[in-house]
C-alpha cells in the first residue's frame, strides 16, 4: 500500500474487531451484522495521538514505596450518592464514562457535579457538542447559581478541545458527548468506530498526562450498552450507567466498572424541577404507596454493593382461558421465575400449569439477585391461594431446585434495614440464623424449605 493512501477496512460496532473484508458474524464477539465500512489513513492509525501517557513527567520506573497517596488525590463531588458509586470521590487522572438513555438526566447530573466542584474552587471545563451556550445556560438557571470557576465550550473538533485543555489546565473536564466529537486525522463521520476509539484515546492521554479528571458521556444502544466499540469500556477507568424509566421520578446510577472502588454500588436520585435530588433512604422510597392486606404482595431485601434496599414483589396468578398459560415478568429474570414456579408445582403440589402468572418488581427497578427467590415464590403462592402476607413481614432467601432455602450474604445488614423500616418479622434461611445477631424489635425465623416458609406465612 502506498504511503499516505487511504484504506478501506471493516470494523465491528460491538467490539471494535478490524477486518479487511465484510463478514456476517464477528469472530471476536460472535455478533451478527455488526461490521461497518470505514476509510482510514494508515499514518494516523499507526501514530495515534503522537503523545505518550505521562510524557510531561520524568519517565523512569518507580518503586512502589516511593508512591505516596494523599487524601487530596480524591475530589468530593458533594453528592454522597455519586461519591459512593465512585468509591469515595473523583480520582485525579481518571477517565470516567457515563452512559444512559437519551433524556435520562446524564447532562443534568454532570452539570450539577460541575457546579459543586466549582463552588469548592475547582477549575472545571464543560465541553458540549450537542447544545449551544444558551441551551446550557437555560438548564443551569434551573439548577442554581454558578461561579466563575466553571467555563463552557461548545466545540466538536478534538484538536481545539485538546488545545483549550492544555492551556487552561482545569481540574475536571466534561465531554458531552463522545459520539459528537471528531478527530481531524480520521476521515470517517463522528460517532463511527474509528472516531470514538481515537477520540477516547486522546482524552485518555490528556487525563493521565495532565493528571485531570475527565468525564465522557456516551449514548446507549437499544440493548442498553454504550454505543460504539466495546473496547471503549476497556480504555476508561470507570463505567457508570444512568438507569431509570422516564415515567417514574427516580434514577439509578450503577457502577459497572471501577478501578478505584466497588463495581456493585448504586446511587439513587430523584428527578425534580430543579435537577436531580439525592435519595438517602431508597428503601422507604421504593415501598411508598404499597397496598395493605393485598394478596401476592411480599417485601424482600436486595443488596446492591454494601447498601441493602427493600423492594416489593407483586405477583398475580389467575386461571388461564387458553391452552398455553401466559407468563410475564417485569424487573426480574423471566427464566428464574419459571424455575421457581416449577419448584412450587413439583415440591408443594400447587397446580400452576394451567394458570397465567405475572411477576413485577414495584417501582420499575430491575433486580437479579438470587436473594429475592423466596420472596418471588411466596408472592406467587400468596396470589394463587388468595391469602395476604402480613404487612410487617419480610422474606429473604435463595431457593434451590429441591425446594431448599439457601443462605445469602450479609444477612445482618438486611435485617437491620428491615428493622429501620418498621418490620417486625423476618423470614430468613435456617443456615443464616447462626450468623446474625439478635436485633431488638424484630423476630427472626429460620426456614429450611419453601414449604416451611409458606406454612409460617
Amino acid at each position: 500500500m502506498a504511503k499516505g493512501k487511504n484504506a478501506t477496512v471493516f470494523f465491528c460496532q460491538s467490539c471494535g474487531y478490524e477486518s479487511a473484508k465484510w463478514m456476517g458474524q464477528c469472530p471476536g464477539c460472535r455478533q451478527w451484522n455488526t461490521f461497518v465500512e470505514e476509510t482510514i489513513t494508515p499514518a494516523v492509525k499507526a501514530a495515534g495521538t503522537g503523545k505518550r501517557i505521562g510524557a510531561e513527567k520524568r519517565e523512569r520506573p518507580s518503586l512502589l514505596r516511593e508512591i505516596s497517596l494523599e487524601e487530596e488525590d480524591r475530589l468530593t463531588t458533594r453528592m454522597q450518592e455519586l461519591d459512593r458509586v465512585l468509591g469515595g470521590g473523583l480520582v485525579r487522572g481518571s477517565l470516567i464514562l457515563v452512559g444512559g438513555d437519551p433524556g435520562i438526566g446524564k447532562s443534568t447530573l454532570l452539570l450539577q457535579v460541575c457546579r459543586n466542584l466549582a463552588m469548592d474552587g475547582r477549575e472545571v471545563l464543560y465541553v458540549s457538542g450537542e447544545e449551544s451556550l444558551k441551551q446550557i445556560k437555560i438548564r443551569a438557571n434551573r439548577i442554581g447559581e454558578f461561579n466563575d470557576h466553571l467555563r463552557l465550550l461548545c466545540e466538536t473538533n478534538l484538536g481545539m478541545i485538546e488545545e483549550n485543555v492544555r492551556c487552561a489546565r482545569p481540574d475536571v473536564v466534561v465531554i458531552d458527548s463522545i459520539q459528537t466529537m471528531f478527530h481531524e486525522g480520521i476521515s470517517s463521520a463522528p460517532g463511527s468506530v474509528s472516531q470514538v476509539r481515537e477520540t477516547t484515546n486522546v482524552l485518555l492521554q490528556l487525563a493521565k498526562g495532565l493528571n485531570i479528571t475527565v468525564f465522557i458521556v456516551g449514548h446507549v444502544t437499544k440493548e442498553g450498552t454504550v454505543a460504539g466499540p466495546r473496547v471503549l469500556e476497556h480504555m476508561v477507568d470507570t463505567v457508570l450507567y444512568f438507569e431509570g424509566d422516564r415515567h417514574v421520578s427516580y434514577r439509578i446510577l450503577r457502577g459497572v466498572k471501577n478501578r478505584f472502588g466497588s463495581t456493585n454500588e448504586i446511587g439513587v436520585f430523584e428527578m425534580e424541577a430543579a435537577g436531580l435530588k439525592e435519595v438517602q433512604n431508597p428503601s422507604e422510597f421504593m415501598l411508598s404507596g404499597r397496598p395493605e392486606g393485598a394478596s401476592g404482595s411480599v417485601v424482600t431485601c436486595s443488596l446492591e454493593g454494601t447498601r441493602p434496599m427493600l423492594i416489593e414483589i407483586q405477583a398475580l396468578v389467575s386461571h388461564s382461558s387458553f391452552g398455553i398459560p401466559r407468563r410475564q415478568t417485569i424487573g426480574t429474570d423471566f427464566n428464574r421465575v419459571n424455575l421457581l414456579m416449577a419448584v412450587l408445582e413439583k415440591r408443594l403440589g400447587l397446580s400452576l400449569g394451567n394458570c397465567d402468572a405475572y411477576v413485577n418488581i414495584a417501582g420499575g427497578i430491575r433486580i437479579l439477585e438470587p436473594a429475592i427467590d423466596l420472596g418471588i415464590a411466596v408472592a406467587v403462592a400468596s396470589s394463587f391461594k388468595n391469602r395476604a402476607v402480613d404487612d410487617k413481614t419480610i422474606v429473604i432467601g435463595e431457593v434451590g431446585l429441591s425446594g431448599e432455602v439457601r443462605g445469602v450474604s450479609m444477612i445482618q445488614l438486611r435485617v437491620q434495614e428491615a428493622r429501620k423500616l418498621g418490620f417486625t418479622t423476618c423470614i430468613i434461611p435456617q443456615v443464616c440464623m447462626s450468623g446474625v445477631k439478635e436485633i431488638t424489635g424484630i423476630r427472626m425465623k429460620g426456614v429450611k424449605t419453601v414449604g416451611e416458609a409458606i406454612a409460617l406465612l
